[in-house]
């Protein structure tokens, strides 16, 4: 049996986008985080619930969904207290990432065919490509991790759903933390920032 998608997405992510995703790999999505009638075990039943996580009883129905057998499509303010907390929950769910040796490249994160690449903040894939404190959010050195793998900033934007305007405003704040003036030079700053 293949592992549900667990896809963690910012906030102003498209969550439809997400969900059209999910349901081409023959994924049911569900919308909302109350399960529907039927048995308690979802596993079989190939569902995900899609939502937004707007606060702690959300973010707990989400919770018990996935915990049912659910795969999950969330957007989550991650700047919200009760953030942390669900982000961490998730990563427990979703299949471990496999681990890697120091100098090789962070691994892909562990995923079913078809599921959106989204890794919760958090997740032992986030934490292999953030080694020590970084000034980036999760959300820059992700889209950084995109552009250093050879994608274009719009399809990063879209393996991330988000609009174009989004991702090149992530993007444009790596820069001006990073002290540089083109998205190349910060993806470079990135990959030494990365490897210290």
């Amino acid at each position: 049996m293949r592992h549900p998608p667990y896809v963690v997405l910012p906030q102003g992510a498209d969550l439809d986008a997400a969900a059209r995703d999910v349901s081409q790999h023959g994924w049911r999505v569900h919308r909302g985080f109350a399960p529907p009638d039927g048995p308690w075990d979802l596993a079989r039943t190939g569902l995900v619930a899609a939502g937004v996580v707007d606060g702690p009883a959300a973010a707990q129905a989400a919770l018990l969904c996935a915990v049912r057998g659910a795969g999950l499509i969330a957007v989550v303010d991650r700047t919200q207290p009760w953030a942390a907390g669900f982000l961490a929950d998730v990563a427990r769910l979703a299949p471990p990432a496999p681990a890697r040796s120091p100098g090789q490249a962070p691994p892909a994160p562990a995923r079913s065919p078809g599921q959106a690449a989204d890794r919760p903040a958090g997740s032992a894939a986030d934490r292999a490509t953030a080694p020590g404190p970084s000034p980036l959010t999760a959300e820059q050195r992700d889209l950084l991790d995109l552009l250093a793998d050879g994608h274009s900033i719009a399809r990063a934007a879209r393996m991330r759903y988000l609009s174009l305007r989004t991702a090149n405003r992530r993007v444009a704040e790596a820069r001006v933390v990073l002290g540089v003036a083109t998205t190349r030079e910060a993806v470079l700053a990135y990959l030494r920032l990365r490897g210290r």
